[in-house]
């Protein structure tokens, strides 16, 4: 069965459930169902085996928990002598008979089952008399990883996820990034990494403060063994929903990870991962959500512990808290000596400019600027969220510049590297296909300038596009047709995103117009500033000010002068500016030959209406 005819045969378990349940309320139903199903499918070929040993270190009087780890080849068991078969051999007991197959399994699966609060839901259904109905439809399903690979059951998951989210109107962003975005994260992590992408032994932990169901966790994992079955990736998680956190917890322990490395709550409130440094993190914090539940909690962190803390540099405006998840990876970043780190974290337009010279924003760019942290920020096109058709972009930082990179920012639009979906799936109507993410991972690892040329024929119809790297010669143009070019990778010093904003006075005047000087303190014999006419320039940081105040301001008021007091530093990285390309309007005779045909035929319609 494929991963499409799985995921609607599971989602038809919502048919038994139409008219008890509000549809918004099936996943809590199904979602546990699922993964009780995958796990009693995994645990199934060494059952027996189990049970025995079970019942052999109970007669001795031994802990049998390292025995039952070891017969189930798993690290967790199951010690009841019911499957989800023989439950359904019993239907009059069937809802005694799960309770004490759930409570059969070790502490963690029992940690999953009590955060999809899954007691409550087989109450729910046996009193709507839904309960056997709905186990036998899925002890029908084999779920074994010989059947359902691991990616493919976390596909399954991030499909039911995505439907129930769409029912419930959950927050845009919130639940999962699609797979073609983690791949492209996944290959920016590790294209300059040879050593875990080659040597055997090698052994790196990742990290996502926002894990969801696990997906970046498992698309990374799945791209190192690929290039490197050798190398082992430790996976480390925290995750606020309770049902993405039963999920991700027990596809980790699938995979034979330790699940202790998954923590339930708000990353940003209850750091489950305190004082740990990681190789490599990844992470798509939701998209301009507020922060102001945890405000106090931050606040006090901010306060109290500054640059010993995670937020530092400052902290944002409390209706988008996208940039605290930014301050929160950094802190976990490894120290350059031990290694360094390097992660990418998509996040929308707003961290790129939002906030003035001095605000919490703009030190927080400044913080990652100044330390040399970032080292590109790729623009992903629109419509790719499944919630959300808002721009989004992929920071990827590091505290292991190569020495090509180091002082260096590189902008790369990736906006035009998608094709269209043959089904839309909410909000989302685009996919980066695996030559896009090809193209955008080489641009970023070859650290270079490049265009991109469209080619149009005679007719003004677009015939290709074809890459230009600096130096290259630029193609030419079709027969008769023309060539436009537009920037498509771009590299950058770092103080070219910093300004100064400078606070320009005029004096204040009296009735007479002439100037009003202090009379006290350092102000005596000074000339007033008048608040009317007070304004702000802001001049380049790789510009002096005197230069920028003679050139741009003395011409136009040559009694001001710059307050240097209320001089602030700030950083925007105004990405859209940078990759503008000015077209120039058509010429006027065309525009009016055009205007005239229009005008023409509007005249004879009406000539033809009144005759």
């Amino acid at each position: 069965m494929n991963q499409q005819a799985l995921s609607a045969f599971i989602w038809s378990v919502a048919d038994l459930l139409r008219g008890d349940y509000k549809q918004a309320d099936y996943g809590k139903v199904i979602l546990p169902f699922t993964v009780l199903r995958r796990i009693d499918c995994v645990l199934a070929p060494t059952k027996q085996a189990v049970l025995a040993e079970f019942e052999a270190k109970l007669a001795a009087g031994v802990n049998p928990d390292p025995f039952l780890f070891r017969k189930a080849g798993q690290t967790f068991y199951n010690t009841s002598k019911l499957d989800m078969r023989t439950l359904i051999g019993d239907p009059d007991n069937i809802a005694a008979n799960l309770y004490a197959y759930i409570q059969g399994f070790s502490e963690d699966v029992r940690d999953i089952f009590e955060r999809f609060e899954f007691a409550t839901q087989i109450d729910r259904l046996a009193k709507a008399k839904l309960l056997y109905q709905v186990t036998e439809k899925f002890a029908r399903v084999d779920l074994h990883p010989d059947k359902v690979s691991n990616m493919q059951m976390g596909q399954i998951f991030e499909e039911l996820i995505r439907r129930f989210s769409e029912l419930s109107n959950e927050t845009a962003g919130e639940h999962f990034t699609p797979r073609e975005v983690i791949r492209l994260m996944v290959n920016l992590l590790f294209v300059e990494d040879d050593d875990i992408l080659s040597k055997p032994g090698v052994v790196r932990t990742i990290y996502d403060p926002t894990a969801g169901t696990g997906g970046m966790l498992s698309i990374a994992d799945e791209y190192i063994i690929e290039h490197n079955d050798k190398a082992r990736l430790v996976m480390n998680g925290q995750e606020l929903n309770p049902e993405s956190y039963a999920i991700c917890k027990a596809d980790m322990l699938i995979k034979g990870q330790d699940v202790s490395n998954i923590t339930f709550g708000n990353t940003l409130s209850e750091d489950g991962h305190a004082d740990a440094k990681f190789d490599y993190m990844l992470s798509n914090p939701p998209f301009g959500v507020e922060w102001k539940k945890v405000e106090k909690d931050i606040r006090a962190e901010h306060e109290q512990k500054g640059f010993n803390g995670r937020f530092g540099p400052g902290l944002p405006r409390v209706s988008d808290g996208s940039l605290l998840f930014l301050m929160h990876l950094i802190s976990k970043m490894r120290p350059a000596a031990d290694g360094g780190s390097r992660f990418a974290i998509v996040l929308n337009g707003s961290p790129l400019f939002t906030g003035g010279a001095g605000s919490g924003e703009s030190e927080i760019r400044r913080y990652v600027l100044e330390n040399d942290l970032l080292e590109a920020i790729i623009a992903l096109p629109t419509d790719m969220f499944y919630n959300t058709a808002i721009s989004t972009y992929v920071w990827v930082l590091s505290n292991r510049k190569p020495a090509h990179r180091k002082g260096k920012t590189q902008l790369i639009d990736g906006t035009l590297f998608w094709q269209k979906m043959r089904k839309s799936l909410g909000s989302k109507r685009k996919e980066i296909g695996d030559a896009d993410i090809v193209t955008l991972t080489r641009l970023f690892g070859n650290f270079t300038e490049a265009q991109i040329a469209t080619l149009f024929d005679a007719n003004g119809k677009e015939v290709g596009r074809r890459m230009v790297h600096k130096g290259e010669f630029q193609p030419l143009p079709p027969e008769g047709g023309k060539i436009k070019l537009a920037p498509l990778s771009r590299i950058f010093p770092n103080d070219a995103f910093g300004y100064r904003t400078i606070t320009v006075e005029r004096p204040l005047r009296d009735e007479q117009g002439n100037i009003v000087v202090g009379t006290r303190g350092k102000a005596k014999g000074q000339p007033q500033a008048d608040s009317a006419l007070r304004d702000t320039e802001n001049v380049p940081l790789s510009e002096s000010v005197a230069n920028y105040f003679a050139r741009e301001v003395l011409p136009h008021a040559k009694d001001a002068w710059v307050d240097e007091e209320k001089t602030k530093v700030g950083y925007e990285i105004p990405f859209n500016r940078h990759f503008y390309v000015f077209q120039s309007p058509r010429p006027l005779e065309q525009i009016d030959s055009d205007l005239k045909q229009v005008t023409g035929r509007i005249l004879q319609m009406i000539g033809e209406l009144s005759a």
